[in-house]
């Protein structure tokens, strides 16, 4: 896999959460634990894309 296409599919995943975030934040009762968790991994997802960017 090129780096190119590695961070594609990150960017890709990173969208995803981002969706899912805001679907959990319309429900009437979000769960807290949830959007936590969720928005750490969109934060490990950025965050490597800014590596492999500045490495490349």
């Amino acid at each position: 896999m090129s780096l190119d296409t590695h961070v594609e599919t990150l960017n890709q995943k990173h969208a995803e959460i981002e969706d899912v975030i805001a679907r959990e934040e319309l429900r009437p009762h979000p769960d807290a634990l949830r959007l936590m968790e969720l928005k750490k991994q969109k934060l490990r997802l950025k965050e490597e894309m800014v590596r492999l960017k500045v490495r490349h």
